[in-house]
Parts: C-alpha cells; structure tokens; sequence
C-alpha cells in the first residue's frame, strides 16, 4: 500500500502529554500541523489548546480523522492499552494511516502491535523511541530511532522533522526499540563509570570540577561526562530524566540482550545500580543520582 506524504496542514492526533510528549505536541502545532491531542490528565492540554489543538476524551476519538497518530507513553503496557484496550486507537484509526510511537518500549511487544494494526485496520507502526531528553523535546532536536515500513517512514518524515533533528531508520518494526535500548544502556554504563571516577576523585583529594574539566579534555570525553557529571558535583537531582525511568529502561535492555543471546554484564551491573538508586528512595530524582549513591557506598558525604 502507498502511503500519503503526512505534511502540514495534515490532521496530527498526539496522545500522551507528559514533560516530552507537551512539548513535542507544542512542536507539531508550530509546524502547522492541525492538532489533536488526548492524555489520562487534561493538567497539561491548556496550553496547547490555547495554541490551538482540539482536545480529544480518549484515543479513539483522537485517532478518527487522524493521518498520523504519535504516541508518547511510559511503557509497553500503556502503549498496548492505548492501541488495543477499550476506546483505543484501534477502533477508529484510519486505513493507511501512520501511528508514530515515540515511547521506549519493548521491541518484540512492538513488533506484534504493528502486524495487528496492520491486520486488522490496515495501519503502519513506526517505533520512534527518542533520545535528547526534554531539552531536545522542547527544541525540536531530538534523536529519533525508527522501525517499520519504509515508506510509513517515509511519509510520516514531516512528523518526525517537527519533533526531531536526526532520523534513522533501521529496519523492521521494533529496531527502532533495540538501537534505543543500546542508547540507554550505554549511558547508564557511562554514568557509572563517571560516578565511581569521581568518587575515586573524592577520595583521593581532588577538587572534582577541576578533574571533570582535566577529563573532558581528553578521550574519555562523553555527553555523560559533560552533563550527568556536573550534575552529580553540584548535588543537582531535579529530574530531566527521572531514575525509575532509567531503571526501567534498563530492564529492558537487559531483555534485548537476552532474547538476542548477548553477553551484557556492564548491562547487567548497571541496571543492578539503577535497581539500587530506585530501592533507595530516589526514583523520582534524576538518574544522574547514582553518583550520590556511589559515593554513599564509597564513604563519601553527598554533595547537596
């Protein structure tokens, strides 16, 4: 089946409005794209409906009209929900329609919603996990990591120009979510590391600015290490991205690995800390808090 280049003023439902999702919205509203949106709590729709969306009770109703529906939801089980369950998408999305999940979810869940929704209403799922965290939701940068159909992907590029600033597409529905569990596995082993560098910094004496400017000078210089780190010496845990999410992302990292018989032990080791950082009461904070908890166990004070 060919599918219709999704370009403005093309009707756009957007369903899940957490810190991401309200502003990657705001972004496809911007880029003149005829908006409707739906979430479990109306809290954040004002002031997109203010912008102009049109608000929507539940994912059926959003994805009546719609060319193009995006998700943006924590995990596989709200997505499925959202698809599947009672007054989901499924019931009314259109044939020959694109649904664009940006949530980080499990690959092979992911694999089987689009042959349903292909099956059944003649639908396209692109996975589209992101990568650049609310800053890039807000700026229009993000990373866009992207399974399915080729020409979905496509025809729903304007979509994903409007919320994104770097596409890939890497294969067959679900590959979107594999290179994201790599992307986060990635950056929790980096965090690791950085937090035991600079509790090792610690203990030895120096002044640990001063050692995060001396390293990034050199080759072990990362994004981890430029942000997470400062993050970590200034006791900032104001969540971006909030630990249990890390935690969850890692779980499924550490599943990717093993349904493709990966031996992943800085995988393993790093979703083991995140458990820790979650059980220690600081789900909620930014996961850049597991270098509080490496210097608690090193005998370190924290620094806030």
């Amino acid at each position: 089946m060919t599918v219709q280049p999704i370009a403005p003023p093309a009707p756009v439902a957007f369903i899940g409005l957490g810190v991401m999702g309200a502003a990657m919205a705001a972004n496809l509203l911007r880029a003149g794209f005829r908006l409707t949106i739906s979430s479990r709590s109306r809290g954040k729709a004002s002031s997109l409906e203010d912008a102009g969306a049109a608000w929507a009770d539940t994912p059926a109703v959003a994805a009546r009209d719609a060319a193009c529906v995006a998700l943006c939801l924590p995990d596989t089980s709200d997505v499925e929900a959202v698809l599947f369950g009672p007054a989901g998408v499924a019931e009314t999305v259109q044939r020959g329609a694109v649904v664009v999940d940006f949530s980080t979810i499990a690959a092979a869940p992911t694999a089987a919603f689009a042959d349903r929704l292909a099956r059944d209403r003649g639908a396209f799922l692109l996975d589209s996990p992101v990568s650049g965290g609310p800053a890039g939701a807000r700026d229009g940068t993000l990373t866009c990591m992207v399974g399915g159909d080729a020409g979905a992907f496509a025809a729903a590029e304007p979509v994903l120009r409007a919320v994104g600033g770097k596409l890939t597409h890497l294969g067959p529905a679900g590959a979107g979510q594999v290179c994201k569990s790599a992307n986060q596995l990635l950056v929790a082993a980096t965090l690791q590391a950085v937090a035991e560098a600079l509790a090792l910094g610690r203990k030895a004496g120096l002044e640990p600015e001063a050692m995060r400017q001396a390293l990034l000078g050199g080759s072990a210089r990362s994004f981890v290490l430029e942000n997470h780190a400062k993050r970590i010496i200034e006791g900032t845990t104001t969540p971006g991205f909030r630990a249990e999410l890390m935690r969850k992302d890692m779980r499924l990292a550490l599943a990717a690995a093993r349904d493709h018989g990966v031996f992943a032990p800085a995988t393993a080791t790093a979703a083991q800390m995140l458990e820790a950082l979650v059980n220690s009461g600081r789900g909620g904070m930014d996961s850049s808090a597991l270098g509080e908890l490496v210097a608690e166990l090193s005998g370190l004070a924290a620094t806030r």
